[in-house]
C-alpha cells in the first residue's frame, strides 16, 4: 500500500480497525517506512496503570518505533476527547514543523479519532454535579440502567456507542439531560479545518478470525496476570477509566459473583461485542480505504 504526502506537505494517516485485527504492527510497519512516531489514539492505553487489559504494545513493539499517549495520564485523571483532541493537534503541529510531512496515528477508540478529524468544540462543558449523579448511579445499579436512558433519549448514539463503556455513556447522558438535545446532534456540527490532509486506512478480518484473535488474545492476558493487575487497581475501581471490559468482569470475579471461568467468557463475549460496535461507528465513514490483511 502507497501513501504519500499531500500538496500541502503535510499529512496525517490514520491507521484503524477493531480491536485485535492488527492495528499495532500495521502502523509501526507504516511509520518505519515513512520515518515517523506513532501516535496512538487508544482511550485506554494512555493509562500508566493499565497494561495488560488494554494490550500496550509489547516492549520490542515500543523499542521499534518512538510512541505517543501510551502510559502518558494516570487513570486519575479527568482525562476527555476533548483533551485528546487539544494535546493530539498540539503534537503533530510541532511534529510537522519539526519536519515531519507524513505522521502515523493508530488506534480503535471512534470517538477520539473523531476528535482530531473533526473537533468536539461544541460539546457543552461537562457538569460536575449531574455527571456524579450519573456516575453513582452506574456504580449502584450498573451500566444496564443508564443504557435504557440512553436509548431512550438518543436511539443514534445507542446504536454506536461502545455500551460496555460506562464513562461513554454517562458523558452522553449527561449532554442529553443538560441541553435536551442527542448527544449525536452535536456530531453533526462543521468540521474543523486543520493544518494537514488526513488518509483514513481501516483495517479488518473475516469475523471468524477477528474473533479468534480476541479469544486468543484474552487468553493471553490471562497468562500475562490480568487477575494481579486488576487486584492492584481495587482501590480505583470507581474511577470511569476501570468501567472498561477486561476490569469490570475481573472485579465480578474478585467480588465472588462470577467464577473466573465465566469472568473470561465474558471479557472474550464483551471484547466480541465491542469489536462489533467499533466497525458500525466507522462502517458510516465513506473516508476510510478499507484493507483486508487476511488477503495481503
Amino acid at each position: 500500500m502507497k501513501t504519500k504526502a499531500t500538496s500541502s506537505g503535510k499529512l496525517l494517516v490514520i491507521v484503524l480497525g477493531p480491536t485485535a485485527v492488527g492495528k499495532t504492527d500495521f502502523s509501526i510497519d507504516l511509520a518505519l517506512r515513512y520515518g515517523s512516531p506513532v501516535i496512538s489514539c487508544d482511550s485506554r492505553q494512555i493509562y500508566k496503570e493499565m497494561t495488560i487489559g488494554t494490550a500496550v504494545p509489547s516492549a520490542s513493539q515500543l523499542a521499534a518505533v518512538k510512541h505517543y499517549f501510551i502510559h502518558s495520564h494516570s487513570v486519575r485523571d479527568n482525562y476527555t476527547a476533548g483533551k485528546y483532541e487539544i494535546e493530539a493537534v498540539a503534537l503533530m503541529e510541532r511534529l510537522f514543523a519539526e519536519g515531519h510531512d507524513t505522521l502515523v496515528m493508530a488506534g480503535g477508540s471512534g470517538f477520539y479519532i473523531d476528535a482530531v478529524c473533526r473537533g468536539l468544540d461544541d460539546f457543552p462543558p461537562a457538569d460536575p454535579r449531574l455527571r456524579a449523579e450519573l456516575s453513582d448511579r452506574l456504580r449502584r445499579e450498573g451500566v444496564e440502567s443508564l443504557r435504557f436512558d440512553l436509548r431512550r433519549l438518543d436511539p443514534e448514539s445507542y446504536d454506536s456507542i461502545d455500551l460496555a463503556n460506562g464513562q461513554r455513556i454517562v458523558r452522553a447522558l449527561e449532554v442529553c439531560i443538560m441541553t435536551g438535545k442527542k448527544f449525536s446532534s452535536f456530531k453533526t456540527a462543521s468540521v474543523k479545518k486543520r493544518g494537514f490532509e488526513i488518509k483514513k486506512i481501516g483495517l479488518t478480518r473475516p469475523r471468524d478470525i477477528l474473533y479468534d484473535r480476541i479469544n486468543r488474545r484474552v487468553l493471553q492476558m490471562m497468562d500475562d496476570g490480568l487477575v494481579g493487575e486488576v487486584k492492584s487497581l481495587v482501590s480505583h475501581r470507581g474511577l470511569p477509566a476501570l468501567q472498561t471490559v477486561g476490569y469490570r468482569e475481573i472485579f465480578s470475579y474478585l467480588d465472588g459473583d462470577i467464577s473466573l471461568g465465566r469472568a473470561v467468557e465474558l471479557i472474550q463475549r464483551n471484547t466480541r461485542h465491542y469489536a462489533k460496535r467499533q466497525m458500525t461507528w466507522w462502517g458510516r465513514d465513506d473516508d476510510i480505504e478499507w484493507t483486508d490483511l487476511s488477503e495481503e
